[in-house]
C-alpha cells in the first residue's frame, strides 16, 4: 500500500478524500450528537484519535493478507481499549464501536462503491440522530444515593422518603429502591430513579448526604 500511495497519484487523493470524510462524519457525530449532553472532553479526545488510528490501520494493511496469528495480534491490540481504568458507561461504549465501525467503513473507500459509502455514512449519522431523539424522551435516569435517614426506610413511610429526598436533591423522583442498610452508621443506600433533561446520565453517580452534626458552622 505504501508503494502504491508513492506511485500512484490516484491513490494519494484517495486517502486523503478518505481520512478527510471520515474525520468529518466522526466529528459531527461527536460533537453534534454525543457531547452536548454529555460535556465529556476526555470521550471527545478519545473518539477523534480512535477514528484516526484505527482509519490509518485499516487503510494502510488493506492489502495485507490476514493470517491467524495476526488476527489474533490485532485482536489483542484492540482488547486494550478498555485499559485498566474504571468500566465504560454503556453510552460511551456505544458511541466507541459506532465511532470505529465508521472508520472501517471509510477505510476501506477503495474497494466499494463510493455510493455505497456515502450511503453508509449517511445511515449511520441518521441512525445516531434518531436513537438520540429517542432516547431524549426517556426521561429516567438513576443515581446511587448514600441515605443517612434511615427512620425513612420502612415501607409506609416511603412517600415521607421520596419528599425528602426531593427537597435535599432537587431531583424529580419517581421511584426509590432501598439496597444495604447500616444500622451502625445509621444509613442506607438507595437507588434513585428521577427524570431528567439533558445531560449524561449513563452512570450511576453516588451522592453522600452529610448528618446535620456534620455540617460546618458557616
Amino acid at each position: 500500500m505504501y508503494d502504491f500511495l508513492i506511485n500512484n497519484a490516484g491513490g494519494v487523493w484517495l486517502f486523503l478524500i478518505g481520512f478527510c470524510v471520515n474525520l468529518l462524519v466522526v466529528f459531527i457525530v461527536v460533537r453534534c450528537f454525543y457531547f452536548p449532553k454529555s460535556q465529556r472532553r476526555d470521550y471527545f479526545f478519545t473518539y477523534i484519535l480512535m477514528s484516526i488510528s484505527i482509519f490509518l490501520l485499516i487503510f494502510i494493511l488493506n492489502d495485507v493478507k490476514f493470517k491467524t496469528g495476526f488476527a489474533l495480534g490485532l485482536f489483542a491490540i484492540f482488547s486494550i481499549i478498555r485499559y485498566r481504568t474504571d468500566s465504560m458507561p454503556v453510552r460511551e461504549m456505544t458511541y466507541l464501536f459506532a465511532v470505529i465501525a465508521i472508520s472501517v467503513i471509510n477505510a476501506v473507500i477503495g474497494g466499494v462503491p463510493w455510493q455505497i459509502t456515502v450511503g453508509a455514512n449517511a445511515l449511520m449519522l441518521a441512525s445516531i440522530a434518531c436513537m438520540e431523539a429517542v432516547r431524549g424522551r426517556q426521561l429516567v435516569s438513576t443515581k446511587l444515593v448514600m441515605y443517612d435517614r434511615i427512620d425513612l426506610i420502612p415501607e409506609e413511610k416511603r412517600e415521607e422518603m421520596l419528599e425528602d429526598l426531593k427537597t435535599r436533591t432537587g431531583l424529580d423522583i419517581v421511584k426509590v429502591e432501598v439496597g444495604h442498610i447500616d444500622f451502625l452508621k445509621d444509613s442506607a443506600m438507595l437507588k434513585v430513579h428521577y427524570r431528567s433533561e439533558g445531560g449524561d446520565n449513563s452512570v450511576d453517580r453516588t451522592v453522600k448526604f452529610p448528618k446535620p452534626d456534620e455540617d460546618s458552622d458557616d
